[in-house]
């Protein structure tokens, strides 16, 4: 079953110890909305994510479609088997992340960072 998620204007919203697996978030203003939640499964699609903090949060198998996640934050989450795909990620941060699986533009990540270690 999907949670849909299709209000306008969800700005600065607080979702913690939510279990929120497989919820689709469509065309939704989330801009400095902070999440502690579980979100694996779902959809980000056309919805504004800047200034958003993403704090121990599990996004395990999720997507984001375009997306704007400029200034948001990734602090210890678990990001693997994440699609992105056409998302601004102008200074957003992440940190202390799983990243096993997750892909930018259908590119591991993992490979990217591998990659840049060893151009250093």
């Amino acid at each position: 079953m999907s949670i849909p998620f299709t209000s306008p204007d969800l700005t600065g919203t607080h979702y913690a110890r939510a279990t929120m697996v497989n919820a689709h978030f469509d065309g939704v203003n989330l801009s400095g909305a902070r999440f502690f939640a579980v979100l694996t499964d779902a959809t980000f699609t056309v919805t504004n994510l800047a200034n958003a903090t993403f704090d121990n949060v599990n996004l395990g198998g999720s997507s984001l479609n375009n997306v704007n996640l400029s200034n948001s934050k990734f602090t210890y989450a678990n990001l693997s088997n994440l699609n992105i795909s056409g998302v601004t990620l102008e200074n957003a941060s992440i940190s202390d992340a799983n990243l096993k699986g997750m892909r930018i533009n259908g590119i591991l990540v993992t490979d990217l960072l591998a990659a840049y270690e060893t151009a250093k």
